[in-house]
């Protein structure tokens, strides 16, 4: 029985050392970088300013030199006694979606302002928005100064991230390697050269892109700069799914051999 008892120990050691081995993984990014200390001259992507889309929302202020008489209009922005909500629920995937204050875009792609009326501005930047709004509100005011913003530019990442969200951005110039740090950055099972990036078009059609991480050359892509809307995808590599059946595998081997111990044990006593 001691021979036995023995066995049963050292299949427990073997078990043990051979399920705690765990490889590391390459999860640098733009590996086609020299890791010397050499300069290298990347070409960026030129940035195109987003085009506004139905269901957007903005965040339009009119100021004239009676600011008492625009008052409503600045007003129109605000939802609820708070004004807006916090950062804090903004980037919680966990919470439901707040409320957003700002002008809705509608199903026909215009804005209603108080005095002002109806303004088409969908397929317009925030730029030529501002124009076309300052533009219908000379007719009311005089000298009037417009302000025409985002209020709901969002993005979503999801999958192999240490915080996946939908996450409102402060300003509508933001890369894919912005949104993946706000995100918490991948985590060692994310697939970094597969991501997939989803982007609505204006003609309702959406087009989907396949990134590499590893590649410098994504900053020269038309994806490098996010649109609203834009959804990420972190594809897991095949690492997590052989990490997931190596637990259930330890956990087996383990519960086996300490009832094999025990068995050897209780023969002992017995």
């Amino acid at each position: 029985m001691r021979k036995h008892f023995v066995l049963a120990c050292l299949i427990l050691l073997a078990l043990s050392s051979l399920f705690s081995c765990k490889t590391t993984k390459n999860i640098k990014y733009f590996q086609d970088l020299p890791d010397s200390g050499a300069v290298v001259t990347l070409k960026q992507a030129e940035y195109s300013e987003p085009r506004i889309q139905i269901d957007d929302i903005l965040t339009i202020i009119v100021q004239t030199l009676d600011p008492a008489s625009t008052e409503a209009i600045y007003r129109g922005n605000i939802i609820g006694p708070s004004g807006g909500v916090s950062s804090n629920q903004q980037a919680n995937a966990t919470q439901a979606t707040p409320a957003i204050a700002g002008y809705l875009v509608d199903k026909k792609g215009e804005v209603e302002l108080p005095f002002i009326g109806k303004v088409k501005v969908d397929g317009l930047t925030t730029s030529e928005a501002k124009e076309k709004i300052r533009a219908a509100t000379e007719v009311f005011f005089k000298q009037p100064s417009v302000i025409v913003r985002y209020a709901n530019f969002k993005v979503t990442v999801a999958g192999e991230v240490s915080k996946p969200a939908t996450i409102i951005v402060p300003n509508e110039k933001v890369t894919i390697l912005d949104a993946l740090t706000m995100a918490g950055d991948l985590t060692i099972y994310g697939k970094r050269e597969n991501i997939l990036l989803l982007r609505d078009n204006l003609d309702g059609t959406k087009t989907a892109y396949r990134i590499n991480l590893n590649k410098s050359s994504i900053i020269n892509q038309p994806y490098y700069y996010l649109h609203q809307n834009d959804y990420i995808y972190v594809e897991p590599t095949k690492g997590k799914a052989a990490a997931n059946d190596l637990s259930q595998t330890r956990t087996i081997a383990i519960i086996s051999s300490t009832l094999s111990l025990l068995i050897v044990i209780a023969s002992r006593v017995l």
